[in-house]
């Protein structure tokens, strides 16, 4: 599966800071989707590697309708490399917002906790192949400042 869409209600107990999800809850289900995302991809375990780049532009309310997609932007020998976008909105209809951005890294590990190869996947459409090169400068440039 190259990529995974989480729906569900922020809950109404989601403890909201000044009526709104906090953002690490928001960051929680980023890595949920992502590792189901890498998962399924590698058939088989996996360990959040990196998580960074997030970006918030709004907030989630308790009880907004949340929409968490994970795609794989490119793998290496045994991880893989996704985008994540988070949306949310009323559950009246109308169209869900952009919440916040980031990527993410899991490595496929064996029963030892050791790293394991997956499938390779590259980017073959233009859409495809800019998506791998901006998920590759955030990782890089997060990275870069550890």
């Amino acid at each position: 599966m190259q990529s995974i869409t989480l729906r569900f209600l922020a809950p109404q107990g989601a403890q909201p800071q000044a009526g709104r999800v906090a953002g690490g809850t928001v960051l929680r289900w980023v890595d949920e989707a992502g590792f189901a995302c890498a998962s399924a991809w590698a058939r088989g375990a996996c360990v959040t590697e990196f998580v960074g780049g997030a970006h918030f532009v709004r907030p989630i309310r308790p009880g907004d309708l949340v929409e968490v997609h994970a795609r794989l932007a490119y793998t290496s020998d045994s991880s893989m490399c996704l985008a994540v976008e988070v949306r949310s909105g009323g559950v009246q209809g109308a169209p869900l917002e952009d919440v916040a951005h980031c990527v993410a890294v899991y490595t496929a590990v064996d029963a030892q906790e050791l790293p394991r190869p997956v499938d390779a996947w590259s980017p073959d459409t233009p859409g495809d192949i800019a998506l791998a090169q901006r998920v590759k400068a955030h990782i890089d440039a997060g990275r870069a400042a550890q």
